[in-house]
C-alpha cells in the first residue's frame, strides 16, 4: 500500500487530496512526502511514524545514532546525496542504514551493490527528511575535512604509531593535525558544545561532544594519531609536551568569525593515553541575567532581597556541572557598579568581568582559597567571590568575612539548600556564627529546555498526572496558593526540528531550591540542627524543593517532566 492510500485509511487526509498532492509531486519531482510537509498537512514526526507503520520498518531518531568516520566510507558521497540514504552503525558484518525511501527500488538495488562489493549485510531503518540532514550538518562535513586533513598527514610524512609517538612535537606542528584540531574546536564551536572529549581506546580514538548536558560521540579518529592531537592541544595550551605521566591543566583561546572563544583544558593519563576535556567558556553565559537562568517567583525575590544587603554569605550548592558558577557570575554582573569593589578567587577563573579584579589560585606554589582570602581582605573589597569553600580555613575567614561587612559569595557541595548548614558547622563553623553571618543557600541543578520551534502540547496520561499532582499538592502554602492547576492538566513533548537538531531541546534551564536565614532558622541552628527541624522552617519559609520547581516548569511548557525525573534522582 503507498503511503498516500494509508494516509486515507488512517483517515489523516482525503482521497481527493491524496490524490492532487500525487499529481503535484509528479508534476514537480518530489515525493509525496515532501508535498505534505510543504504544505503542513501532518508533522514530520507523525508522517514518519506512520510511514514506519506502513512498511513494518523500525525507525532511528536521531539520539539513537553515532556516525564513524569510517562508516561514512562504505557508502559513496553521491549515492548517500541521490537515494538518501546514509550508514548509521556497523556491527562487525551487519551495517545499519537509515533510508527516508526505502520503498525506493534503485535504492535497494544501490545498497544490495554495496553490501556485495564491501562484504557486508545491510539492515534498514526509517529516518526523517531532517534526521537525515541533520546528520549530513553534523557529521559529513566534520568527517571529510578530517578525513582529507589525515590523507594529506598520511601523504606527507607517512606516519606510523611508534613514529607519531617518538615525534609528536614534529608532528603536532604540521599543518594536518591542526586542522584536524581546528575542525573538531570549530564543529563544537558551531554546534554549542559546552565540553570536548578527546578519548583515547584499544583501536580508535572517540572524540566527544557534551550537547545540552548529554555526552554524545561525533566521530572516531585512527589512534595512531593520538599522541600528535595531544601533542597539538598541549602546544597552543602552553603545557609541556613532553610530560605524559601526571595531569596537566591550561588554557587558550581561539577567534572564530571574528569573536574570541576560551578554552579550559584539563588532560589527565590513563592505561591507553592521554584524555583531554575541554570546556568552551562561553562569554555570553558570564552575563546571563537571573530570569534566563531560571529564577522566578519566591525564589527571584529571595536571591535579589540577599544580593541588596551590606554584608552576608551567599552560597550556591550543587555537583560539578550543575551551573553554579553561572549564577554566581550573573550576582556578581548585579553587583558591578562604580562604587563597588570586587574582588574574586577562582579556581579557574571561567569568565572575564569588565571592573571585576579577578584571580586565579595555584595550590601548587602555596596559592589557594584560604591564602588567597587573607590577601583579599586587605584590598579593600565590597565584594569578594571565593570559588569554593573546601576545608576549615576558608569556611572560618569566608564566614568572618561575611560577619565584618563584607558580601561573600562562593560555593560548596551539597545535595541540597538545607545540607548547606550542617556542611559548614562539619567544617568548624560555630553554629552560633551561621546565623548572623549565612544570607541565602541556594541549591540547583540544570536540565535541558524544550525547543520552542517544535515543542508539542499534549495531555498528561493518568500515571503522569498523578506524578505531578501528588508533587506539586506538596508544595508550601505560600506558593500552593498562587498556583492555579487546570485539569486535564497539559504538558509539552520533545519533537525535534532542524533548529534543534532533532533532538527536541535547545538549551538549558535550572531548578532551584532556596533557603533564606531567618530569626527561626537562627533558633533552629542554636538548638536543634535535624533535618526534620530545617525541613519544616523551609516549608514556613515557602521554600519549593528542585522537583517541585520542576514541575512548575513543566507545566509552564519549558521542559518534560522526564527532564526532571532524571535530573531529579541525581539528588
Amino acid at each position: 500500500m503507498t503511503l498516500l492510500d494509508f494516509l486515507v485509511k488512517k483517515e489523516v487526509i482525503t482521497k481527493e487530496i491524496a490524490k492532487n498532492i500525487s499529481t503535484e509531486a509528479k508534476s514537480a519531482g518530489k515525493k509525496p512526502e515532501e508535498i505534505l510537509l510543504e504544505k503542513k498537512l501532518i508533522s514530520e514526526e507523525n508522517l514518519f511514524q506512520l510511514k514506519s507503520e506502513n512498511l513494518k520498518i523500525p525507525i532511528k531518531k536521531i539520539d539513537e545514532i553515532e556516525i564513524t568516520s569510517d562508516n561514512l566510507k562504505l557508502i559513496p558521497e553521491e549515492t548517500i546525496s541521490f537515494y538518501k540514504i546514509i550508514p548509521l552503525a556497523k556491527i562487525e558484518n551487519q551495517l545499519e542504514i537509515g533510508m527516508i525511501y526505502p520503498e525506493d527500488l534503485k535504492a535497494d538495488e544501490a545498497i544490495n551493490f554495496l553490501s556485495r562489493q564491501n562484504n557486508f549485510t545491510p539492515e534498514i531503518f526509517l529516518i526523517t527528511i531532517s534526521t537525515f540532514e541533520e546528520i549530513l550538518k553534523k557529521y559529513k562535513t566534520m568527517s571529510s575535512e578530517v578525513t582529507e586533513a589525515l590523507k594529506e598527514l598520511e601523504r606527507e610524512l607517512k606516519i606510523e604509531a611508534p613514529k607519531v609517538e617518538l615525534e609528536s612535537g614534529k608532528v603536532v606542528a604540521d599543518a594536518p593535525i591542526s586542522r584536524v584540531v581546528d575542525t573538531i574546536l570549530k564543529n563544537a564551536i558551531e554546534q554549542k558544545a559546552s565540553d570536548v572529549h578527546i578519548e583515547p581506546m584499544k583501536e580508535k580514538m572517540r572524540i566527544r561532544f557534551r550537547l545540552d548536558g548529554i555526552l554524545k560521540a561525533v566521530i572516531f579518529l585512527p589512534v595512531k594519531i593520538a599522541p600528535a592531537i595531544v601533542a597539538r592541544i598541549k602546544i597552543i595550551s602552553n603545557l609541556k609536551i613532553d610530560e605524559t605521566r601526571i595531569p596537566q591543566d591550561g588554557r587558550f583561546s581561539i577567534k572564530m568569525d571574528g569573536i574570541s572563544v576560551d578554552f579550559r583544558v584539563a588532560i589527565f593519563p590513563t592505561t591507553l593515553g592521554e584524555k583531554v576535556v575541554l570546556r568552551i567558556l562561553d562569554s555570553s553565559q558570564g552575563s546571563q541575567n537571573f530570569e534566563k537562568l531560571g529564577l522566578e517567583g519566591r525564589n527571584l525575590s529571595a536571591v535579589q532581597n540577599a544580593v541588596k544587603k551590606p554584608y552576608g554569605l551567599i552560597l550556591v550548592t550543587g555537583p560539578t556541572g550543575s551551573g553554579k558558577s553561572t549564577t554566581l557570575y550573573a550576582i556578581l554582573n548585579l553587583l558591578n557598579k562604580e562604587g563597588v569593589n570586587i574582588v574574586t578567587l577562582e579556581d579557574p577563573a571561567e569568565y572575564f568581568i569588565e571592573g571585576v579584579n579577578q584571580s586565579q589560585v595555584k595550590p601548587e606554589i602555596g596559592y589557594d582559597f584560604a591564602s588567597g582570602l587573607r590577601q583579599i581582605l586587605r584590598q579593600d573589597p565590597n565584594v569578594i567571590m571565593v570559588g569554593e569553600i573546601r576545608d576549615e580555613e576558608t569556611a572560618s575567614l569566608a564566614v568572618n568575612a561575611a560577619l565584618t561587612g563584607h558580601v561573600v559569595l562562593s560555593t560548596l557541595h551539597t545535595n541540597n539548600a538545607l545540607g548547606a548548614i550542617p556542611r559548614l558547622v562539619d567544617l568548624g563553623v560555630k553554629p552560633y556564627l551561621i546565623s548572623p553571618s549565612l544570607a541565602l543557600a541556594v541549591a540547583q541543578r540544570l536540565l535541558r529546555k524544550l525547543c520552542p520551534e517544535c515543542k508539542k502540547q499534549v495531555r498528561a496520561d493518568k500515571e503522569t498526572e498523578e506524578i505531578i499532582l501528588k508533587e506539586l499538592n506538596n508544595l508550601p502554602p505560600m506558593i500552593k496558593k498562587d498556583i492555579k492547576i487546570e485539569k486535564p492538566i497539559n504538558i509539552y513533548q520533545a519533537v525535534g526540528c532542524k533548529a534543534c537538531g532533532n533532538t527536541g531541546y535547545k538549551g538549558r534551564v535550572a531548578i532551584f531550591e532556596i533557603l533564606e536565614m531567618t530569626k527561626n532558622l537562627g533558633e533552629i541552628i542554636l538548638k536543634d540542627l535535624s533535618e526534620k527541624a530545617l525541613q519544616q522552617e523551609a516549608i514556613n519559609q515557602g521554600m519549593s524543593s528542585m522537583k517541585q520547581d520542576g514541575f512548575l516548569k513543566v507545566l509552564k511548557g519549558a521542559t518534560t517532566i522526564e527532564e526532571v525525573l532524571r535530573v531529579a534522582e541525581e539528588k
